[in-house]
């Protein structure tokens, strides 16, 4: 039952993207509009370090109703923020913009930071984001395990929610933060053919869990895969959800555009 269309497509919500590189090379506007035309009428835009929140935070404001963003620091520039506490984190929630706290987590694979720098940074977003009553943004990769037990220390206690960002790893990893409230948000990999495995494990995500994104500028799907990728391109790998999910693109879209505002509920649609 999958349509194929995605020129008629409205109320598409690309759930991550770093907005900030594109601005940096000159696209932002243009980015932007080509994200509009082809159906994305919300996008989050993504902090990944304190010092460049304010550009995060300026292109969400300057974008009002469209654009919205997280404040937080991703787990390669840990080391950076070794000394890092809530504050800056709660400073930045206080923003009507901002609606998570994040990209945070673990990146065991390419270890930019120290792992023990990683999990401090990890730990104090998580109670910054439950101070917040805010979602989090987890990263993580080739880090299940430690992942699974912080996020479940966190949730110890109640008032945590949030996503796992870019999800391309484990059903252990899926089904274990599902059980904890969070969401799996899925990039242009689902769309690779060497993704068989993660395209069975998608399949079988309830359909009140799902979000899509691009992480652009990076992992553009098929058929863009080896460009540079933008929020525009979510299309694509909603598209290849609906046919998993045995959906519309219609439907999908309806699907994860209101798991979005139910989990990013500071959100408000356009």
């Amino acid at each position: 039952r999958a349509s194929s269309r995605t020129e008629t497509l409205t109320g598409v919500v690309a759930s991550h993207c770093h907005l900030d590189y594109l601005a940096r090379e000159g696209d932002l506007e243009a980015a932007i509009a080509r994200a509009r035309t082809a159906g994305v009428s919300t996008m989050l835009t993504i902090s990944t370090r304190l010092d460049s929140f304010p550009d995060v935070l300026t292109i969400a404001q300057a974008n009002e109703g469209v654009v919205w963003c997280s404040v937080g620091v991703h787990p390669h520039d840990a080391d950076d923020h070794a000394e890092i506490d809530m504050t800056p984190l709660l400073e930045g929630a206080r923003h009507p913009e901002v609606v998570a706290i994040g990209e945070t987590g673990l990146d065991y694979y390419y270890d930019n930071s120290d792992r023990a720098a990683q999990r401090r940074c990890f730990r104090t977003h998580i109670e910054a984001a439950k101070a917040a009553g805010l979602p989090v943004i987890v990263h993580t990769r080739d880090a299940d395990d430690d992942t699974i037990k912080i996020l479940e220390e966190g949730a110890h206690s109640g008032g945590l929610n949030g996503v796992i960002h870019c999800f391309s790893t484990t059903r252990k990893l899926a089904e274990k933060t599902m059980e904890l409230g969070f969401y799996i948000s899925l990039a242009g990999i689902l769309t690779f053919k060497r993704s068989e495995v993660l395209r069975e494990i998608a399949a079988a995500i309830p359909d009140d869990r799902l979000l899509v994104e691009t992480d652009a500028p990076y992992l553009a799907p098929v058929p863009k895969r080896g460009k540079r990728n933008e929020p525009a391109n979510v299309v694509h790998t909603l598209k290849t959800l609906a046919e998993l999910k045995q959906h519309t693109m219609e439907e999908m879209t309806d699907i994860t555009s209101r798991n979005f505002f139910t989990l990013f509920d500071k959100a408000t649609p356009e």
